[in-house]
């Protein structure tokens, strides 16, 4: 498996509908996800965007890596109060999701996908 890129809409359908339900997060997806918010100007992003790509493989039918442009989608991630860039929203099945900011190690990934989405801990 691959990243998968996000639209607005593709959000909306696939994640979460913070239109239709503004006060409360309610996540539509069937496996856990890591959201990376990101824009191609940006070095940390680049950095990223290999590990992610490598989880995505590994971690293949356990969760889903989506990425949002925040240049291409600036209502999404104004919605989500995205200031710095990498931002990275990790969504477990329960529960609320998770932001880090900045470019994490693989290990500090792997640690969040097992602990926060997988609940392996």
């Amino acid at each position: 498996m691959k990243t998968i890129h996000l639209t607005k809409e593709d959000f909306l359908n696939r994640v979460a509908n913070y239109e239709a339900n503004p006060a409360e997060w309610k996540y539509l997806g069937d496996k856990p996800a890591i959201i990376d918010f990101y824009a191609d100007w940006c070095g940390p992003c680049k950095m990223v965007a290999p590990i992610l790509e490598e989880l995505a493989k590994e971690y293949n039918d356990q969760i889903y890596i989506y990425k949002v442009n925040t240049e291409e989608e600036q209502e999404l991630a104004g919605a989500f109060g995205i200031r710095s860039i990498p931002s990275l929203l990790f969504v477990p099945m329960e529960g609320q999701p998770q932001m880090a900011m900045g470019a994490l190690p693989k290990a500090s990934f792997k640690e969040a996908i097992d602990n926060v989405l997988l609940g392996k801990a």
